[in-house]
C-alpha cells in the first residue's frame, strides 16, 4: 500500500477531487419531497401535512413489529403512483434485507438528529435525482442508536442511500451534512461508475454512490460448493491482483481484467502448484482517488492496488464484466463464480481486507459513508477532532469500538457464509490491536481498573476485536493472516495476539532470507531459523511453523526479478521524485544496475532467483508467491507501483510463455517437490531426530559471523532422506556429504546449472548422462558447489555396494 507515516496533520490527497462537486450531489427535484427539517415530525402527522390526498391507515394494535397485527402508515404519493407502503421496521439486521415481501432498512447512527432514507431508480440515478424520500421518525423508526424502516413496493432497479442531519462540528468529531446522500456501510453492492478508470459526469472523480436494494430472488447456483478446509501447513499461496492478472493484451482472455478473466487462467495456477489464492483488495474502492496526469508515463495515475476501501460488503463492481448491469447483482455473481471455479480446481480463496482505514481520508477527504453516518464512532479521533493516522493514509478505523468491531465481524461472516471465501489477510493488522477512541475500561470490560490508563491507540494485549474474531463460531474455522505491523510503528511479527489460530506475514523471514542469499555476513544462523519455520518467533508462544507465512516478495516492494537486478528503487514514474517506497530493500543487482547487463550477470541473476524459490519451498511454514514472479516479471525497479494501471502491474503472458522452459518450469517443479515431501510441510518444528545441520563437512555447521554456507539433512518418509545446501559465497568449493552405508547421494536440483538441468526430473532426456558427470565426486561422497548456488540431493540405494 502507499507509504505513509503516523501523524495528526491534515491529509493531502493526490486525488483530482477529494470533495464532492456540486454536480455529484443528488438534486432535490420533486416538488412534493420532504425537507430535512421535517424528519423529527411523526410519520402520520408529516404525511397528513404534506399530502392531503394520501390515505393514512392505522391498526388498533399498539405494537409496531411487523407481523399479524401492526401499526402501519401507507404513503401514497400521487406523483409517484403510490409506490411504497411504509412500516416501522426492525433494528436488526443492519443493512437492507429482503424479507416478508418487502425490504427492511436498518442503520446505526447514534449522534444524528434526523435520518431520511433515499430511494433512487437506476434511471433517476443516472439523471442525478432522488426518486423518493422516506423520512424516519425518531419516535417510531429509531431503537437505541439504530434507524430502521420496512417498505413494501416495487424495488426493481432500485438503489438507496441515506441523509443524516446533526452537528457539523469537526472539532467534536462530527461531520453531519444533510445535503449528502450517504452510502450504507452494510450495502451489498455499490453503484457509481460502471467502467474501471472512466470518469464520472463532468470529469468528476467522486460521483454519487448508492447501494443496491436486495430482493428475494437474488440467487446463485453454488452447485454444492463446500469449503476445501486444507490444513494450513499444506498451503501454497499466490498473491494476485484481479485486474492486473489478465488485463495485458497477451492474456487473450474473453473478459480481460475481470473476475471471469481470472477463471480463464486458473489452470495456470494449478500447473504452478498453487492451492490458495490471496486476492488483493476486491472490496469496492475508488480507483480515481489519486487521478492525475502522469507526464513520465504519459497516462493517468490511479489507485490500482485498491488499499482504500469505500465499502466492505460490496465486491469491486468494476472488476466484473457486467459492470452496473442488474444493479450490481451480476458483478456479485461473477466473483462467486470465480470462487466456485477455484474450489473446483482445488484452490482456496482468501481476501486481502483493509480494516485499518477507509477512502474518506482525514478532514480534507470526501464524505461518502462512515464519516457522514457517524464519524466519531467509525474513526479514531483526538479530543479536538483531529484524525489519528496510524495507517499513513489519513484516518484510522476505530476497530475496537463495540459498534465497529461488530461491523467488522458481520462483514467477515458475510464473505464466508454468502461468498464462500476461505479466509482473510488483514492489511496493517496491528491497527486492529489498538485502543479505540473514547476507550475506557467501563465501556469495554464493564468495570474500571484502578491505576490503569489507556489512551487512544495504545497497543492492547487482548484486543476485543481479535478476541471476537478468534472465538467467533464461523470465523474460527477459516484462515486468518495478519500483516503484523502498521504505519504508526507498531511492529508485532511474532507477538501478534493469536488465540492459537492467527498466522502472520513473516516480514522477518523476507528480510533475513534476502540478506543471506545475497551473501551478507552474519545471517547463517538467522537463515537456518527461517528454514525451520522461525521457531525463535513462534514456538515460545505455542504456535506452529504454519503460523509463519513465508515470502520473498509481495505487491509492496521489488518483484523477484527486480530484487536481483536493482540495488536502488527507481520510482520516478510515480511522480513523487523517487521519495515514495521503501529505501531498504536488501536487494543486489549482481554487479550491474538495471536490465541491460552482461550475459554473465544475467546468468547469476537467474541463479539467484532459483536460490530464492528453492529457499522458499524448502522452508517450514507456508510459502507465498507474488503474481508474476514465476516468470520473472519486472517493474523496472519500481517498488511502489500502487498508482499504475499499465504494463508495470500487468501479468505479461507472452513473457511467461517465453520463459516457460526455464524459470517457470523450475518453480512448478519446486512446488511439486514440496508437495511430495512429507518433511517440508510439518505440523510442528523439526527436531534433531529428523533434522541434522552440516557445514563443509558432515555434522559440522558453521554459525560464525563470516559463514555463508548452510546445509542440512531431513529424514522424509516419502523420499527417505534429503540433503539441502546453500552456498552464498562468491567462492566455489567442494563439500563432503554425510555417509550413509548402503546408499549414495543422487543429485536432483542444482541452481548453478542451466535449464533443464537445474532440476533433473525422471523423464528428462539426458538425465543419466548429467548424473554421470557427478559420478567421480559422488563416489567419493563429495559434491562441487559453485558460488551463489543451492542444491538438493536425494538418498538412493547404492546398487554397486
Amino acid at each position: 500500500m502507499p507509504m505513509g507515516c503516523f501523524s495528526l496533520t491534515p491529509y493531502a490527497s493526490a486525488s483530482c477531487s477529494h470533495f464532492l462537486s456540486p454536480r455529484s450531489l443528488i438534486l432535490l427535484t420533486h416538488s412534493h419531497s420532504h425537507s430535512d427539517s421535517q424528519c423529527g415530525v411523526s410519520l402520520s402527522k408529516r404525511v397528513s401535512k404534506q399530502h392531503k390526498s394520501s390515505s393514512i391507515v392505522h391498526s388498533k394494535t399498539k405494537t409496531f413489529a411487523i407481523g399479524n397485527e401492526t401499526e402501519t402508515a401507507v404513503v401514497e404519493k400521487p406523483q409517484l403512483g403510490g409506490r411504497f407502503q411504509v412500516f416501522r421496521g426492525y433494528p436488526t439486521p443492519f443493512g437492507a434485507t429482503a424479507r416478508d415481501g418487502g425490504v427492511n432498512f436498518a442503520i446505526y447512527s447514534l449522534n444524528a438528529h434526523s435520518a431520511t432514507l433515499c430511494l433512487i431508480t437506476l434511471s433517476d440515478f443516472h439523471d442525478n435525482q432522488v426518486t423518493e424520500y422516506i423520512p424516519l421518525d425518531p419516535l417510531i423508526n429509531k431503537t437505541g442508536g439504530v434507524w430502521h424502516v420496512f417498505l413494501k413496493g416495487d424495488f426493481r432497479d432500485m438503489l438507496y442511500g441515506y441523509k443524516f442531519d446533526g452537528k457539523f462540528s469537526p472539532e467534536e468529531g462530527h461531520y453531519y451534512d444533510s445535503s449528502r446522500i450517504l452510502l450504507d456501510p452494510y450495502a451489498k453492492a455499490v453503484i457509481s461508475r460502471g467502467e474501471f478508470g472512466a470518469l464520472g459526469p463532468d470529469g468528476n472523480c467522486w460521483p454519487q454512490m448508492a447501494g443496491m436494494v436486495p430482493s428475494d430472488d437474488d440467487e446463485f447456483d453454488w452447485e454444492g460448493d463446500l469449503p476445501l478446509k486444507y490444513p494450513q501447513k499444506d498451503l501454497v499461496i499466490y498473491e494476485i491482483h484481479v485486474r492486473g492478472f489478465t488485463k495485458h493484451e497477451s492474456s487473450k482472455t474473453k473478459f480481460p481484467g475481470t473476475y471471469l478473466g481470472v477463471v480463464e487462467k486458473l489452470d495456470h495456477l494449478k500447473e504452478l502448484g498453487v492451492n490458495c489464492l490471496e486476492l488483493m483488495p476486491c472490496h469496492e474502492f475508488n480507483e480515481l482517488e489519486y487521478f492525475s496526469y502522469n507526464a513520465v508515463q504519459g497516462d493517468y495515475k490511479v489507485n490500482f492496488w485498491g488499499y482504500s476501501t469505500v465499502n466492505y460488503f460490496s465486491p469491486m463492481i468494476r472488476y466484473s464484466s457486467a459492470g452496473l448491469q442488474n444493479c450490481g447483482r451480476d458483478g456479485i455473481n461473477e466473483i462467486k463464480f470465480l470462487i466456485k471455479e477455484a474450489h473446483k480446481r482445488g484452490i482456496e480463496v482468501i481476501m486481502d481486507v483493509v480494516f485499518n482505514h477507509t477512502a474518506e481520508g482525514n478532514e480534507n477527504g470526501p464524505i461518502i459513508s462512515f464519516r457522514g453516518v457517524d464519524n466519531s464512532i467509525y474513526y479514531m479521533v483526538a479530543p479536538k477532532g483531529e484524525f489519528y493516522n496510524y495507517s499513513g493514509c489519513g484516518n484510522t478505523f476505530n476497530c475496537n469500538h463495540p459498534v465497529v468491531r461488530q461491523f467488522i465481524v458481520d462483514c467477515l461472516r458475510y464473505w464466508v457464509i454468502e461468498m464462500h471465501v476461505d479466509g482473510f489477510r488483514f492489511d496493517l493488522a496491528s491497527i486492529m490491536t489498538r485502543a479505540s477512541s473514547l476507550w475506557d475500561r467501563v465501556n469495554v470490560f464493564g468495570a474500571p481498573i484502578e491505576g490503569e490508563l489507556l489512551t487512544t491507540g495504545t497497543s492492547l494485549g487482548s484486543p476485543p476485536l481479535i478476541d471476537l474474531i478468534s472465538n467467533d463460531p464461523v470465523l474460527r474455522g477459516v484462515k486468518l493472516i495478519a500483516e503484523a505491523w502498521d504505519a504508526g510503528g507498531l511492529y508485532q511479527v511474532g507477538t501478534f495476539p493469536h488465540w492459537g489460530i492467527w498466522s502472520e506475514w513473516n516480514g522477518k523471514y523476507r528480510d533475513k532470507v534476502r540478506q543471506f542469499i545475497k551473501g551478507t555476513d552474519g545471517f547463517a544462523g538467522a537463515f537456518a531459523e527461517c528454514l525451520c519455520g522461525s521457531p525463535n518467533l513462534y514456538q515460545g508462544g505455542g504456535r506452529k511453523p504454519w503460523n509463519s507465512i513465508n515470502f520473498i516478495c509481495a505487491h509492496d516492494g521489488f518483484t523477484l526479478a527486480d530484487l536481483v537486478t536493482y540495488n536502488n528503487k527507481h520510482n520516478l514514474a510515480n511522480g513523487e521524485d523517487n521519495n515514495d517506497g521503501e529505501n531498504h530493500n536488501n536487494s543486489w543487482n549482481c554487479g550491474q544496475e538495471g536490465e541491460f547487463a552482461s550475459a554473465s550477470v544475467k546468468k547469476l541473476r537467474l541463479r539467484q532467483m532459483r536460490n530464492f524459490i528453492l529457499s522458499l519451498t524448502v522452508s517450514q511454514g507456508v510459502p507465498m508467491i507474488y503474481m508474476g514472479d514465476e516468470y520473472g516479471h519486472t517493474k523496472g525497479g519500481n517498488n511502489n507501483t500502487y498508482c499504475h494501471d499499465n504494463y508495470l502491474n500487468y501479468f505479461q503472458w507472452d513473457k511467461k510463455e517465453e520463459s516457460s522452459s526455464e524459470f517457470f518450469r523450475f518453480c512448478c517443479l519446486m512446488t511439486k517437490f514440496r508437495r511430495e515431501c512429507e518433511s517440508l510441510g510439518l505440523d510442528d518444528f523439526p527436531t534433531s531426530e529428523r533434522l541434522q545441520w552440516h557445514g563443509h563437512f558432515p555434522g559440522m555447521p558453521d554459525w560464525s559471523e563470516t559463514s555463508r554456507f548452510v546445509a542440512f539433512t531431513m529424514v522424509d518418509s516419502v523420499k527417505g532422506e534429503i540433503y539441502i545446501a546453500f552456498n552464498t559465497s562468491h567462492l566455489p568449493f567442494t563439500i563432503t556429504l554425510p555417509e550413509r552405508p548402503g546408499y549414495r547421494w543422487e543429485p536432483l536440483v542444482d541452481t548453478s546449472k542451466s535449464a533443464p538441468y537445474d532440476f533433473l526430473t525422471l523423464d528428462l532426456p539426458g538425465r543419466d548422462i548429467a548424473i554421470q558427470q557427478y559420478a567421480q565426486f559422488l563416489d567419493a561422497n563429495m559434491y562441487p558447489m559453485l558460488s551463489y548456488s543451492s542444491i538438493i540431493l536425494l538418498r538412493a540405494p547404492d546398487e554397486s555396494a
